[in-house]
């Protein structure tokens, strides 16, 4: 186990060390979540909202073939350039 001291602002602000950053992950502007249970503190990454709804949602109809549309355009591109000729 590794311990590592820090101090608390006027403001209640703490410098999380870097060693703990890089152990779990974080970075600048990542969230972070706390677990309290009696006077132990539990401190993590918090999980991306966003990934955590990834899927929820049924979609209405098949997802876009985007190599397909990217073919087609690229041909659209091919013949004007053709036309302009």
């Amino acid at each position: 186990m590794h311990e590592f001291e820090t101090t608390i602002t006027s403001k209640g602000q703490v410098t999380i060390p870097q060693e703990i950053r890089r152990l779990i992950g974080l970075h600048p502007k990542d969230k972070v979540r706390f677990e309290v249970d009696g006077e132990v503190v539990k401190i993590m990454r918090a999980s991306s909202k966003l990934l955590a709804g990834y899927g929820a949602v049924t979609p209405r109809s098949k997802p876009e073939d985007f190599q397909a549309a990217r073919e087609e355009f690229e041909k659209g591109v091919a013949r004007d350039v053709i036309s302009e000729q």
